[in-house]
């Protein structure tokens, strides 16, 4: 018999606004207790230095993160020219200083060389693998690593305000796995300058916005919070993109023993939506999601049980 997790059988999400100084695996914790939940895990990691939307899943909403992470993203932030840092922002040693400062009207004219499908490094302090370790890890052994550009979407960067010559603020809608490090070292490239981001806010995360967020702070306050709360989401709040396929509750108990389904496509919801080996539906059983699956050689397969 497996071992019996701590904690109340809590499943749904918290959307927090993380401040500046602290990790997201330490506001994972925080929820995690506030809630008294067996299991937690976030969308799209933060550094200390950033602030933001941050998703906690807390309990059956961990196995949805993916609809999360992989999400499109927006990020407020700033860029301070004239030098360029270890870790490309504001944290790191400064490498190299530069004298040039560019106008607004240089900042215009490059913008549009990084909207699209771009190719970009990742910063050296960053969570990307390299033979089996971190290259922060690396980078902090002083380690020479060769990091490989990998192909990032940004579709749409806006100068937001150029607050004096020697910063200016950006905004920016990218894809996942877009480091805006790397663009602000790249754009200070492109401008003939050295520079670095000294502010950095993301404002959303898939389908969570800032203006929606919970601080900290008001969540500390609360004490124990119930999972009946208003700052407590369902685990099918990320999933309303996909569509529904209708279960009988004897159906869901087959799936949920990784049992198969005879396919009825006049049980999806909505009708007529597009069906290939690959899409990913919610399976119901009067209402409640009971697993995530897919249609293969006419039998509906689980992808992930939920246990709600």
């Amino acid at each position: 018999m497996g071992k019996k997790r701590k904690g109340d059988n809590v499943n749904g999400w918290v959307i927090v606004d993380k401040p500046v100084g602290i990790g997201s695996t330490t506001v994972v914790s925080i929820v995690k207790r506030l809630f008294n939940a067996q299991k937690a895990g976030h969308a799209g990691t933060l550094d200390p230095a950033a602030s933001g939307v941050l998703p906690v899943a807390l309990g059956e909403a961990t196995k949805t993160i993916p609809y999360v992470a992989d999400g499109a993203k927006t990020y407020r932030f700033a860029v301070r020219w004239g030098a360029s840092t270890t870790t490309d922002d504001a944290e790191g040693e400064v490498t190299a200083v530069s004298e040039v400062r560019p106008s607004k009207e240089d900042i215009l004219k490059i913008i549009p060389e990084f909207i699209g499908e771009i190719e970009q490094v990742p910063p050296k302090y960053s969570a990307v693998h390299v033979n089996g370790k971190r290259a922060y890890d690396l980078a902090r052994e002083n380690a020479e690593i060769e990091l490989k550009p990998r192909r990032i979407r940004i579709d749409d960067l806006r100068l937001i305000e150029v607050s004096d010559k020697d910063a200016a603020v950006f905004e920016v809608d990218c894809g996942k796995g877009t480091y805006v490090r790397s663009l602000a070292r790249d754009m200070a490239e492109k401008l003939g300058c050295l520079g670095h981001v000294c502010m950095l806010r993301r404002t959303r995360c898939g389908k969570f916005y800032a203006e929606n967020a919970f601080s900290l702070e008001y969540l500390k306050a609360l004490g124990h919070i119930s999972k009946e709360s208003n700052e407590f989401l369902p685990v099918e709040t990320v999933l309303d993109d996909i569509p529904a396929l209708a279960v009988t509750e004897a159906e869901a108990r087959l799936l949920s023993n990784g049992g198969f389904l005879p396919f009825v496509s006049e049980r999806i919801e909505p009708q007529g939506v597009s069906i290939s080996a690959e899409t990913v539906f919610q399976a119901k059983s009067n209402g409640r999601l009971t697993a995530l699956v897919r249609v293969r050689d006419g039998f509906v397969r689980p992808v992930r049980v939920i246990t709600q």
